[in-house]
């Protein structure tokens, strides 16, 4: 029983929470772009939270099924529409042998999330398939590539369906573009005026971003380092390169790098910067490690009563 794949769109991974202890020989995460959307498909069908889904980018992606199962969408609008009729994110929908699930290009956001009843079956590379298309691992067959016409996506048969959706409150506003940083050790690096003008600056997002890292557009600033010994990277860190233009690293990031950081990216921060676009403006705000803690805190718990 499966999923075949009609057309491919411009980039559709598979993906689950990541491929976690490997950064020590150079491989890097992995995993969902945009976590929160991730794990709320998860639990709108009672999967297990690292049950693998489909993380389709842009849009332009067409899937056949070929048995009956149940689905939740979350994330982007993506115009998504089942069997030519329009349908929205954040909830699920029941699946017939014959039925196809289109997505178009984007209402809002970037990225959409497709997940499936019991997860979609592949055989896990490194303890994961979450697939790393740079470092060529995971994926549907391992080797890290990306979804192609033809691909058949299996999945166990469900007949069972419940209809749900995310409460309203809990769905992320991806128009929010105030993305939250707790300050780096580096911080102090940066003069009192370079500070000022990185939280104050509206930043662009580059045409040049990726699931590696998010390349920014806008004011400069610059580090009183020269420059540093390579140390290994974390989730959501801000390199400041010698231009001066931020580069938020994220899920498909180098494990090491050499450029001062101004800091990080939380977690729900970058779900939401996931979700902008090439052109999309955004702004940085910093927060406390106690404040972060509690954003993450109250999500889990949100998931975790809903569940």
């Amino acid at each position: 029983m499966a999923f075949k794949v009609i057309k491919p769109g411009l980039l559709a991974l598979i993906q689950d929470l990541g491929r976690h202890g490997h950064q020590s020989i150079g491989l890097t995460t992995g995993g969902p772009m945009d976590e929160v959307a991730f794990r709320w498909g998860n639990a709108l069908l009672d999967n297990d939270s690292n049950s693998a889904q489909i993380e389709i980018t842009f849009g332009m992606f067409t899937l056949e099924a070929q048995a009956a199962t149940s689905i939740a969408i979350t994330g982007a609008d993506l115009a998504a529409t089942l069997n030519d009729k329009s349908i929205t994110p954040w909830r699920t929908y029941a699946i017939k042998k014959g039925d196809v699930l289109a997505f178009h290009q984007p209402v809002w956001g970037l990225r959409a999330y497709l997940a499936i009843k019991g997860g979609f079956l592949c055989e896990p590379t490194l303890g994961s398939v979450a697939t790393v298309m740079r470092e060529k691992i995971g994926g549907l067959n391992g080797k890290g590539d990306k979804l192609q016409k033809g691909d058949l996506l299996a999945y166990q048969a469900y007949h069972d369906h419940q209809q749900r959706s995310v409460p309203r409150l809990a769905i992320p506003h991806y128009g929010n573009k105030e993305i939250p940083v707790i300050l780096g050790y580096q911080y102090q690096s940066f003069s009192a005026l370079e500070r000022a003008n990185f939280f104050s600056s509206n930043y662009k997002v580059s045409s040049n971003s990726d699931r590696m890292g998010y390349r920014l557009e806008g004011q400069a600033v610059h580090s009183d380092l020269k420059g540093i010994i390579s140390e290994g990277i974390a989730y959501g860190a801000i390199q400041i390169p010698k231009d001066g233009q931020p580069i938020v690293l994220l899920q498909d990031r180098q494990t090491i790098g050499g450029y001062p950081k101004m800091g990080c990216v939380t977690r729900v921060g970058g779900s939401i910067l996931a979700q902008q676009k090439p052109g999309d403006i955004i702004q940085f705000t910093p927060i406390t490690v106690d404040q972060a803690e509690r954003e993450r805190h109250l999500q889990m718990t949100r998931l975790a009563q809903w569940r």
